[in-house]
């Protein structure tokens, strides 16, 4: 199938705890990842801000961000996103022109309005904040001020030193018609969370394209959409290899959540008829099988959602079977770009990367 158009594809990367592991050799895969995706064609290589949860180890995203950036020598490394409502403004302006510094050309921010965890690790977070989730949008737009050029914060008190002047892109993350709203009115590209919150996914791209203003960002929207991607050399392989992501959302809804456990055969007795349901509902958006078998899969997703950008995640308890998941992942976009009848460019300029 041609769809007509190139498509870009990434990697989003919680740094997975498994369990009978650490940290520190999640942070380690994370980067031989990294390595990886960049000799395999991805674009960007973000990572995502989580608390309190025991199979994530990118808490502290802009240091995670650093390291990738500094074992890397091409990919764009990012946050997808850093959870603004958990930091004053200036600080991540400043933590991200200070990556933008040592990695010039290379560093994107994502930010999102969700917490990034359960309500008491938000209180913890914001303990000694005002703010929160409802100034979202003024903090959005602060934030993006302390990256304008000297001339244009003229008479602004405070200035973000490194950042200011710096061109470090920012897209807006969301689950729902709020964050594809405010993304349109902004004229900044949008990321859709569809790899854990698919129910709005068609809705918020349709309010992110009609209501979208171009912006001195963008001149179009950019529409880019989560995907879980697990792949292996055969279905039942990948089928297997999934049930720890069916494994960790069933722990988040019980409220006990848990290392990346180890997969199984299949999840008959793990969980109730209702659970189930909802784990299912909640994981729709994920590409499981072989070669041909995500292939098919991506090339409907393309034809039904019409984004610019896909960005896999895999929550793959063993490091070489994600490895290889990640692999046939870039070979199945390869092969659908390749395929294009029409190699007009996806259009796209100044913040988007």
């Amino acid at each position: 199938m041609s769809i007509g158009r190139e498509i870009a594809y990434s990697v989003l990367d919680l740094s997975p705890i498994v369990a009978g592991s650490d940290a520190a050799a999640a942070l380690r895969n994370t980067l031989d990842l990294a390595r990886h995706a960049e000799r395999w064609g991805y674009k960007r290589y973000w990572l995502a801000e989580h608390h309190n949860i025991p199979g994530v180890a990118s808490a502290a995203t802009a240091v995670v961000i650093g390291h990738v950036a500094g074992g890397t020598s091409r990919i764009r490394v990012g946050a997808g996103g850093v959870m603004l409502p958990n930091h004053a403004p200036l600080v991540i302006a400043e933590q991200f022109g200070t990556l933008e510094s040592l990695y010039p050309g290379r560093i994107d921010l994502g930010v999102g309005r969700a917490p990034g965890g359960d309500q008491a690790t938000a209180r913890a977070l914001r303990r000694y904040l005002a703010g929160g989730a409802d100034t979202f949008p003024q903090d959005l737009l602060e934030l993006v001020s302390y990256f304008r050029p000297a001339g244009a914060a003229e008479g602004q008190a405070v200035r973000a030193i490194p950042g200011q002047g710096l061109n470090v892109p920012v897209y807006l993350l969301g689950s729902s018609d709020f964050s594809a709203r405010l993304a349109a009115q902004l004229g900044l590209p949008f990321a859709f969370a569809s790899h854990f919150a698919p129910d709005y996914l068609l809705t918020a791209l349709e309010l992110y394209r009609t209501g979208f203003k171009p912006s001195e960002w963008l001149d179009a929207p950019y529409a880019m959409a989560g995907v879980n991607v697990i792949a292996a050399d055969t279905d039942a392989a990948a089928r297997r290899l999934f049930t720890s992501l069916q494994q960790q959302f069933l722990n988040l809804a019980r409220g006990t959540p848990r290392e990346v456990q180890p997969p199984v055969d299949n999840m008959d007795g793990l969980w109730t008829p209702a659970e189930q349901a909802r784990a299912e509902r909640m994981t729709q958006v994920s590409a499981v099988g072989s070669l041909e078998t995500v292939r098919q899969w991506v090339e409907q997703f393309l034809a039904e959602t019409g984004v610019d950008e896909v960005i896999a995640t895999a929550q793959i308890y063993d490091h070489a079977a994600r490895l290889r998941s990640f692999e046939l992942a870039a070979r199945v976009f390869e092969e659908i770009n390749g395929a294009r009848e029409d190699r007009a460019p996806v259009v796209t300029s100044g913040i988007a990367g």
